[in-house]
């Protein structure tokens, strides 16, 4: 009785970026990443970008070099600028970076509950830079009555693959207190990561990474249809780093901090319910170097949208998403988004599932922009499981930052926004909760791709322009999920991305990633990791002519152990093969290190 209901538990696994609504994965019309509490829990100590760079599709550059390192989510063949992330379902991002993305290096693991990814053009929902990929992040909250603390701690090397001291160099410690009774919930936490030991450039000095985190989480059921939230939340982070051109040791810094106040509520009626997510943050980063430099930005956003069931096959959405941002620059510039959007999902009684939309994006700069997808899908009843067929046609969009528009350098306030056309088809076989094997082809089209060129070689005067013409990825997606015996599960998946005219630098055209794992016992758990990454162009700045990164395999080792209901304990070996290989060239990566950590639950 207890395996049946396990299969039925899997079986009924529900994803929700891809739709906002709660539907049975058979139902979603596309693979949707799914990182649950468990996961996370088997990785504490790393950072979210170790975490998800071994997912399909995704390839993070700088994940395994010194802790500072910035930070490029490859995915799909696309860059920063290309991929959204959500925080408790509110877009962030820093619109003083010339790519206006979210500093991932901003967040501790320890106080994240849960990651979908969701992979491909998501506009029609989520507005600018869904284009690639969605990462959406829940941060942890009150769940059950009472009082209860929770602390991670752990302790560990950082060295390079020439360094053998096993010194230790990298601590973290994370305090989350949770309160609920009937109505109200709160929860504060706090965090702390030093990472010393590993020099940025390859070189002898050692550049340091310090962060701390903060947040505070209340709710309050006012009735059982109405419902509210406040959140704050507050991360910094001081990182040393080293001269870029030429490379070399340097005692460089910068510093980032971020405070995020977000308001939610709800409101359920009928069939309906009526939604709120409104945030402010505000960044402020620095630069201490040979050119010193200093930004400040905020961004307001204000999300409002009815979801309404018509049946229980029929589910829509309408909303209206508004977004400003402001930067300093030699005087404040500012840009603002209106962006009404409407989305259905029709689950049908045989089979059949469609998921479409649309949004109007009106943008205070350019004007106006219309997105759409649709994406439909067709479910077969096989054993216990399914096989499920599906394809998806959607447009999306990279509005040009604040940077690009009205920046120091170049600055063009006539840009368009990048438009990007994804194709996509495959399949997904699930017969039992024990095998799971999907497949996946995609095409990209790009256009209006905005780059920083040269208009006057006789004195390099130079500005963001829009590039005429398309450029062209395509690629495929291969995950496999098995589960052999009781207590041994399986994992792998393969991406490769191709590039009609070559992928941009330090992008990989194939990467593989497989995970061993075996349960010993109800308390004590352990897996193997490994994975394949293909050789990659980058460029010396020494001589500004392309080089191969050669390609490189790593193997991980994890091992858990529950002493009782309140204390557990973890042991991680990254690279046990001390594999040499870069990520950046003539910047350092990690060799064989290891993480010794605790959880205690009160």
């Amino acid at each position: 009785m207890q395996n049946d209901s396990t299969q039925l538990q899997t079986l009924d696994e529900v994803v929700v970026t891809d739709s906002r609504f709660a539907l049975k994965r058979e139902n979603s019309g596309k693979t949707v990443i799914k990182i649950d509490a468990e996961e996370i829990t088997r990785n504490y100590g790393k950072s979210v970008a170790q975490l998800i760079s071994n997912k399909s599709g995704i390839a993070i550059n700088g994940s395994r070099s010194q802790a500072g390192q910035n930070i490029s989510v490859f995915a799909r063949g696309g860059n920063n600028r290309q991929v959204l992330v959500l925080i408790d379902g509110v877009q962030v991002s820093d619109p003083s970076n010339v790519n206006a993305e979210f500093d991932l290096r901003q967040l501790n693991l320890s106080q994240i509950e849960s990651i979908e990814i969701i992979k491909g053009a998501s506009s029609t929902l989520y507005g600018n830079a869904a284009a690639t990929a969605v990462i959406s992040i829940t941060t942890k909250k009150s769940e059950v009555d009472g009082v209860r603390v929770q602390t991670i701690s752990t302790l560990g090397t950082n060295q390079s693959q020439e360094d053998d001291t096993y010194r230790l160099a990298d601590f973290s410690n994370t305090v989350n207190i949770a309160l609920k009774n009937e109505k109200f919930s709160a929860l504060v936490s706090g965090g702390h990561q030093f990472t010393d030991g590993l020099s940025a450039a390859i070189g002898e000095e050692s550049d340091a990474f310090s962060r701390i985190n903060g947040n505070l989480k209340l709710g309050y059921q006012v009735s059982k249809q109405f419902q509210l939230g406040l959140a704050a939340f507050y991360d910094k982070y001081d990182a040393d780093f080293d001269n870029g051109f030429p490379i070399e040791d340097a005692n460089f810094k910068s510093n980032s901090e971020q405070s995020r106040f977000v308001f939610s509520s709800s409101y359920k009626y009928g069939k309906g319910g009526l939604y709120l997510n409104a945030a402010f943050s505000s960044i402020t980063r620095s630069f201490e170097s040979e050119f010193p430099s200093a930004f400040d930005s905020e961004s307001l956003t204000f999300d409002l949208y009815n979801k309404y069931v018509f049946s229980e096959r029929f589910y829509t959405i309408i909303g209206l998403n508004v977004i400003k941002h402001q930067t300093e620059f030699n005087q404040t510039e500012e840009a603002t988004t209106i962006d009404p959007y409407f989305n259905g999902v029709w689950v049908s009684d045989f089979g059949l599932n469609v998921n479409a939309g649309a949004r109007l994006n009106n943008h205070s700069e350019y004007g106006t922009n219309l997105i759409y997808n649709l994406n439909p899908s067709y479910r077969l009843n096989v054993g216990k499981g399914y096989l499920k067929l599906f394809g998806s046609y959607a447009t999306s969009f990279i509005a040009p930052n604040l940077s690009q528009l009205f920046g120091p350098f170049g600055p063009n306030p006539d840009l368009d926004p990048e438009e990007n056309t994804t194709l996509e088809g495959g399949v997904e076989y699930r017969p039992s909760s024990a095998l799971r094997i999907s497949a996946l082809y995609f095409n990209r089209d790009e256009e209006n791709r905005i780059q920083f060129v040269t208009i006057d070689p006789t004195t390099f005067e130079s500005q963001y322009r829009n590039i005429a013409g398309s450029v062209i990825f395509n690629g495929i997606e291969v995950e496999l999920e098995v589960k052999p015996i009781e207590d041994l599960s399986f994992t792998a998946n393969y991406t490769y991305t191709k590039a009609e005219e070559g992928l941009a630098l330090r992008i990989p055209e194939s990467v593989f990633n497989a995970q061993l794992g075996y349960q010993f016992s109800e308390r004590t758990f352990a897996s193997l990791s490994f994975q394949q990454t293909s050789d990659r162009e980058d460029i010396d700045f020494a001589t500004f002519e392309n080089v191969t990164l050669d390609s490189y395999s790593v193997l991980d080792a994890y091992i858990s152990h529950r002493f009782n209901n309140r204390l557990s304990a973890f042991l991680t070996l990254e690279n046990i093969a001390n594999s040499d290989y870069l990520e950046i060239f003539d910047f350092t990566t990690r060799g064989r290190n290891f993480r010794l950590g605790f959880q205690l639950s009160l």
